[in-house]
């Protein structure tokens, strides 16, 4: 996977807000900000890994369904990180009892909550 980085601070400071509106505008484009605000641009898998990491994934939905412990989130889920950084793993898990500290309209956005558990593919 090829990711690029593009440093607009120099003629722009994007709020929390403005990044959610951005990332909410262009859907088609998987977009991340590390610590320093930078915006990352994320080109998709291609078919085999794919296939690989749905292959992964299912088995934690397996799991998180018998055990019912948590919450599962794929790589379309941005989360507010403390730092500042804005991070889509591809594969995340949050224990039940710190997913339901959030508020509904954190919960709904970019959640502020570092996962308990994440998985790069």
């Amino acid at each position: 996977m090829t990711t690029y980085t593009i440093d607009l601070r120099s003629v722009l400071e994007m709020t929390d807000d403005q990044f959610y509106k951005l990332c909410r505008a262009n859907p088609d484009i998987k977009l991340e900000r590390n610590v320093r605000g930078e915006l990352i641009i994320m080109s998709p898998t291609g078919g085999e890994t794919g296939n690989r990491n749905i292959e992964i994934a299912g088995e934690f939905v397996f799991w998180n369904r018998q055990t019912k412990l948590g919450k599962l989130f794929d790589s379309s889920t941005c989360f507010k990180l403390k730092g500042g950084s804005d991070r889509s793993p591809d594969l995340a898990w949050i224990k039940q009892e710190r997913w339901y500290q959030l508020t509904p309209e954190q919960r709904e956005k970019f959640p502020p909550i570092t996962p308990d558990f994440v998985l790069e593919l």
